[in-house]
């Protein structure tokens, strides 16, 4: 089934491994050019920008990005557009999540949280609406928020809960006023996955995981990414505002 996709220049951000990198791969498998925004890793990213190669991408490149600056993410768009073309589907992947209990919580870390996952989303969203207003050019925004934004976490995570919630709401709010442009926002919400960072995790206690999962498994980030991607094709182009559950049932209640 062709999604639409192909030919298209995509951002992905928090690529270089995990979720983004899934992300970044599913949707040069449909032949989208990729650029892939990381933090700190670059040899991962280097590795996943070849991955997409090898996946489909026409092109594929990695461009250190942090989201809470202007001046970075003015400087990620401009990249992807000068090595791959104009961009039209944009993925915000990357979070930050430092853990620990409210009452222990630094000002700084919160900040930094805020800054990161909820700022920095914002910050690209606005900087691809523009570029996408001014060609008069349709688009797809994707957001990553979290089922924790619904039910809060167990882990002691305040800040990262409290961004996704944010994300939520800038992603109902976005999608109102980026309509008129053709341009669909949409979220993502991901349960529990069985990243690197999960898996030692649930080796030692996979019960205290799969008792709150419906399914009774965890997601495979390759899950997680095809609904990203589907909400970035056209065949979901009369979805916008929606918030997709993917977790598994965990939302049930």
């Amino acid at each position: 089934m062709d999604l639409g996709i192909r030919g298209q220049t995509a951002l992905v951000t928090g690529a270089s491994r995990g979720l983004g990198r899934a992300i970044a791969l599913a949707l040069a498998a449909e032949g989208a050019r990729v650029a892939l925004g990381y933090r700190r890793e670059r040899a991962q990213a280097e590795e996943a920008a070849e991955a997409c190669r090898a996946a489909g991408a026409p092109a594929a490149m990695a461009h250190r990005l942090d989201a809470s600056s202007e001046d970075d993410v003015g400087r990620f768009v401009d990249a992807a557009a000068r090595q791959l073309g104009p961009p039209t589907i944009l993925v915000n992947n990357g979070a930050v999540c430092p853990r620990g209990p409210a009452t222990s919580v630094e000002r700084a870390a919160w900040d930094e949280v805020l800054a990161v996952n909820l700022t920095g989303t914002f910050l690209l969203c606005r900087e691809l609406l523009r570029r996408l207003g001014e060609a008069r050019s349709p688009g797809r925004i994707v957001n990553v928020a979290s089922t924790a934004a619904f039910h809060g976490s167990t882990s002691g995570q305040v800040a990262y809960d409290a961004s996704k919630g944010g994300i939520v709401s800038l992603t109902i709010s976005l999608a109102r006023e980026a309509a008129p442009l053709a341009v669909t926002v949409n979220a993502i919400a991901p349960g529990l996955m069985l990243t690197d960072m999960m898996a030692e995790k649930y080796r030692a206690d996979p019960e205290r995981y799969l008792a709150r999962v419906p399914l009774r498994r965890l997601a495979a980030v390759e899950e997680v990414a095809a609904a990203a991607v589907f909400l970035a094709s056209r065949q979901a182009s009369y979805m916008t505002g929606t918030v997709v559950n993917v977790s598994g049932g965990l939302l049930m209640g």
